[in-house]
């Protein structure tokens, strides 16, 4: 099995730029986030891409022919985070993965491989046309709908950051941590944090709110992230997260 590394001891100065150990996640390669206080002014909470074209029968994933039980897996642990963070004033943005009607967004290799996968996007399915927006398909489920008052972002990207004013918002709420949530856990997610961690946000992972349409991948993105001493960020678990938040 491949070792896992561990950041050296911090330095003085390191050292005084560590967010307070009451307020940290414990997580995995180490504790979470390293610079800034975990507090519901800087801290958000992203899910990502939990729509029924994801996680329901007759979407976009079943009809690729991959078994859309292990979607919703991460349903009642990203619940269980989302009430979490909502009870204590924490922020919330959902994403969706979707395109515009006349596929004028939708790149031609991205076509091309969507058709080669099986499920073509725009193509007609039980929720209507597969990832375009407006259709019934494109919405979040219903067990993790937004509330009033929380973004959600509509991405024509895997990343949530590409052609979407998600920086933006981050930047207006004063966000420096950013947890994530949602599928796939290779693809959609993945990008998204390895974005964030570009734009110089501290990332955190959690792992049994995400999924992907193979378990091998799903295991080996957790596996990429903490490499380095946690070359794109942190994971934990859901139960971890929450156990720091109730301290905040």
């Amino acid at each position: 099995m491949e070792a896992i590394l561990t950041p050296p001891p911090p330095t003085k100065n390191q050292e005084s730029n560590q967010a307070p150990e009451a307020r940290k996640v414990k997580a995995n390669p180490h504790d979470w986030p390293w610079v800034h206080a975990l507090d519901k002014s800087n801290t958000v909470f992203i899910v990502i891409d939990m729509q029924l074209d994801f996680c329901e029968k007759g979407g976009y994933v079943d009809s690729m022919g991959y078994d859309v039980s292990a979607m919703r897996e991460p349903i009642a642990p990203i619940r269980r985070v989302l009430d979490a963070c909502r009870a204590r004033g924490f922020h919330v943005i959902h994403t969706r993965e979707g395109y515009r009607p006349d596929l004028a967004d939708v790149s031609p290799h991205k076509l091309f491989r969507s058709k080669k996968a099986g499920g073509a996007i725009g193509s007609e399915g039980p929720l209507g046309r597969f990832l375009i927006r407006g259709e019934k398909g494109h919405d979040i489920i219903p067990e993790l709908y937004p509330l009033p008052g929380e973004p959600v972002i509509d991405k024509p990207a895997y990343s949530a950051f590409c052609g979407t004013d998600l920086d933006i918002i981050l930047k207006n709420k004063g966000v420096t941590n950013v947890v994530l949530a949602g599928v796939t856990t290779d693809v959609c997610v993945h990008s998204t944090m390895r974005e964030a961690y570009d734009r110089g946000y501290e990332c955190l992972l959690l792992t049994d709110c995400t999924a992907a349409t193979d378990v091998r991948n799903h295991v080996a993105a957790h596996r990429m992230i903490v490499k380095e001493g946690g070359v794109f960020g942190a994971i934990a678990t859901s139960d971890d997260f929450i156990a720091a938040i109730a301290a905040t």
